[in-house]
């Protein structure tokens, strides 16, 4: 069976990124897809735009952090993961999201600077693929009963 995502899109406002007390490094990021469609009856084009979360753990978290901003365009690969807890008034909620593998920073040298930093010195690095190994990140997302105990 395969549970695999890829999108392209453009990062919707700063990444969130924490270190957990067990000293992993964890981020989401609000991605943006947008689809043109045209529409024969109207005549015209339009646009969809779909909004993904995106978790990212460890290694990936570290490239986030430093090269991630709103309006970064990027390319991730990863899988769906569905997530249920019970909010204060007892109702069963759900959230999906990707835990993503991959990610490639694309778009100018200007969009994604190093925080602090000019481009040149960390761009380089930013050119190849980043891979989360399957062994560092966790199966499942930690459990938890309320949306506050998320990590974000």
């Amino acid at each position: 069976m395969v549970n695999k995502v890829i999108l392209i899109g453009n990062v919707g406002m700063d990444p969130e990124v924490r270190t957990l007390e067990s000293g992993a490094k964890v981020a989401r990021v609000r991605l943006a897809t947008t689809e043109r469609l045209f529409d024969r009856q109207a005549n015209e084009t339009r646009e969809h735009t779909e909004w993904h979360t995106i978790t990212l753990w460890r290694g990936l978290a570290d490239v986030v952090d430093r090269y991630v901003n709103k309006g970064s365009q990027i390319y991730i690969e990863g899988r769906l993961r569905t997530r249920e807890w019970t909010d204060k008034d007892n109702n069963k909620r759900y959230s999906t999201e990707i835990l993503a593998d991959d990610m490639k920073l694309l778009g100018r040298r200007s969009d994604n600077q190093p925080a602090g930093g000019s481009a040149a010195g960390g761009y380089a690095a930013q050119q190849q693929a980043y891979r989360q190994p399957a062994a560092a990140q966790p199966a499942v997302a930690p459990a938890a009963d309320d949306p506050d105990d998320l990590p974000f």
